[in-house]
């Protein structure tokens, strides 16, 4: 088996060390909330990884866990195959988050990891970055937090797909998008989505012309401005309207 950093469509890490004081996502990051000494040595276990290129695979399923991966720039999925063989995107990651965490009880990776456009990572070695929050608190409990973000959003995705109509599962996808580009800085409830709508129907469990006809349902009807990728959310109240209800039609015209 092959690991993460091995293979033709796997790029090379870069050995530089990386500036977490200058990382615009670091407010977001494991740095968040470090005193200057405890992070000058995250500093030195952290490596930068540059230029994944659109459609390159990070890491593949079964990959033993060597590093975890913060995203500086760009953006990640990673999906799986079902036991019926479709594909099922189990996550869509924004710079600020960290990438991989689901593989530490295990020591693998139970997904595949691929950018959906120019992506630049940091790569942090597992075994350096525990043997760090063993002996720094703030990062140990920086490290907690994050890897709670990521059983949360394993919680959302189960009661996505178990429990809301279809529309509301994109109402409730685009709203977490919202909440999540707003803490990067987005303004006006405005953000361009790098995933396809194939991607997102991958995720939550519906057709891609199921995906792209409620986008323009939700267009027409006045709660979201669309071209193309670029989204407005104009009616935030209507959307959670709508995943409130089991029906997911609640705050829609008939």
């Amino acid at each position: 088996m092959k690991k993460a950093n091995e293979g033709a469509d796997v790029i090379a890490l870069s050995q530089k060390r990386v500036n977490c004081h200058g990382c615009d996502a670091g407010e977001l990051c494991l740095p968040n909330g470090l005193k200057e000494d405890d992070l000058l040595a995250l500093e030195h276990v952290v490596r930068r990884r540059r230029s994944l290129a659109k459609g390159q695979t990070l890491y593949r399923m079964g990959d033993p866990l060597l590093s975890l991966y913060a995203v500086r720039r760009g953006s990640v999925k990673t999906n799986l195959l079902t036991q019926d063989g479709r594909v099922q995107v189990t996550a869509f990651y924004l710079p600020g988050e960290l990438i991989g965490v689901d593989a530490i009880d295990e020591g693998r990776f139970p997904c595949d990891a691929v950018a959906l456009e120019e992506t630049e990572l940091c790569e942090i070695p597992w075994a350096d970055l525990n043997h760090l929050a063993g002996r720094t608190p703030a990062l140990n409990q920086q490290l907690v937090r994050l890897m709670s973000r990521e059983i949360v959003r394993d919680e959302e995705l189960l009661m996505m797909l178990g429990h809301l109509g279809a529309e509301a599962r994109l109402a409730a996808c685009l709203l977490n998008f919202n909440a999540r580009y707003k803490r990067l800085g987005a303004l006006e409830d405005r953000f361009t989505l790098s995933m396809s709508r194939q991607d997102l129907g991958d995720y939550l469990g519906l057709a891609l012309e199921t995906v792209s006809r409620f986008f323009t349902r939700l267009h027409d009807e006045g709660l979201l401005e669309v071209q193309g990728r670029d989204v407005r959310v104009l009616d935030a109240s209507r959307l959670r309207a709508m995943v409130s209800q089991p029906n997911g039609r609640r705050g829609l015209r008939a």
